[in-house]
């Protein structure tokens, strides 16, 4: 039987604490806000008896637990990793998973960008309508995936295109040593057929890009701008992970501004792309009305 430790992680949240495993809990990722959603899990449900437990979320191999304001965490959060690590070496019940047969088949494939510090992490479906960016957590509280992602103390930023995950590292990790357990992660978390992005979220997305292109009127050398990112470098530059985005035209000066995403977003390389690849090609299909093309990091 396995000998399990716990060890107690400090959050950017401190009604959040992180309780560690060393050993693997689940193969999912289970929320819970009170004792009767969390009836496939006894854990959850033994948790809920402590008066100051708020929300239980298990994963891969910890424990999220968040609290009310009756207690400090400074207080009790001794006592709940002891209680937890006498429970799982009890050989207790975790969560009562679904059987594999629910699983939609979903393959995931790593994919090197020119970003070093960015893996991508390509599907053989359609994850998301549209690109989703996240700098941290609470930036992804709309999207399941990413809020899951970021519970790895490696993963930075999380970027969504269409058919594929961009992953931001810390230099703390190598890919050699987290690249199969986030592709794995992904894999089982799409075949659960679980929500990347709220529907709510996509919803809002579709009606904001909406707006903003009624409310845009944009001049003859702005659109002819955008229409050439669309049709030459947006390809090229989502088959490396990232996105890049219109921003602004300054005719006085010649300037295009653009935005960059995921991969290319801090991306070492991506000064030489702008200057030698986007700058060079609208300098020679919009001739002297483009001068200089600077980026902002998304």
């Amino acid at each position: 039987m396995k000998e399990y430790n716990i060890t107690i992680v400090a959050t950017n949240n401190p009604k959040i604490i992180k309780l560690e495993a060393n050993h693997f809990l689940v193969k999912g990722n289970y929320e819970y806000k009170n004792i009767d959603e969390a009836k496939n899990s006894p854990l959850a449900q033994q948790l809920f008896y402590l008066p100051f437990i708020k929300t239980v979320y298990i994963a891969s191999n910890f424990i999220a637990l968040e609290r009310f304001d009756i207690v400090d965490w400074q207080d009790v959060k001794d006592d709940v990793a002891q209680q937890l690590v006498e429970y799982l070496n009890a050989g207790e019940p975790i969560v009562h998973e679904e059987q594999d047969q629910k699983k939609q088949p979903v393959s995931v494939y790593a994919e090197v960008t020119p970003n070093p510090s960015v893996m991508k992490f390509v599907c053989n479906k359609r994850i998301v309508p549209t690109v989703f960016e996240f700098k941290n957590i609470d930036e992804a509280k709309d999207s399941p995936l990413a809020k899951a992602l970021f519970h790895f103390p490696f993963v930075k930023e999380v970027f969504f295109d269409e058919n594929y995950v961009s992953v931001t590292k810390y230099e703390v990790a190598d890919w050699e040593e987290i690249n199969m357990q986030l592709r794995e992660f992904i894999r089982d978390f799409l075949g659960d057929g679980k929500e990347v992005v709220s529907a709510e979220a996509i919803q809002k997305t579709k009606e904001t890009a909406t707006e903003n292109q009624t409310q845009s009127q944009y001049d003859d050398t702005s659109q002819q701008i955008i229409d050439i990112l669309e049709e030459y470098v947006k390809p090229a530059v989502a088959s490396d992970g990232g996105n890049i985005m219109f921003q602004s035209y300054e005719e006085a000066s010649g300037t295009v501004s653009v935005i960059l995403q995921g991969a290319c977003s801090g991306c070492p390389s991506s000064t030489f792309t702008l200057k030698n690849g986007i700058e060079t090609m609208l300098k020679n299909m919009m001739g002297d009305k483009v001068r200089e093309v600077v980026a902002l990091n998304g």
